[in-house]
């Protein structure tokens, strides 16, 4: 059968993630992140700490990637 998650209505685009997280994700350190989101590069809400978005992430990595072609 079918296995149905509905418990989290989220999408996995939409999960929050702490700077902690990004910074290993990224495999740079916290303050570099905390400069991401402060330079305006990284985009974060404040809920209590920072928490950054699964898809802004995506899009941080987009924008600073080398493949300067954006064909979408």
């Amino acid at each position: 059968g079918k296995q149905v998650i509905c418990f989290n209505m989220s999408t996995e685009k939409d999960k929050l993630l702490t700077i902690e997280e990004v910074a290993k994700i990224l495999r740079v350190s916290e303050r570099s992140v905390n400069r991401y989101i402060v330079s305006r590069k990284l985009r974060a809400s404040k809920i209590g700490w920072w928490r950054i978005k699964q898809s802004d992430l995506d899009k941080f990595l987009e924008e600073t990637s080398n493949q300067k072609n954006k064909s979408k």
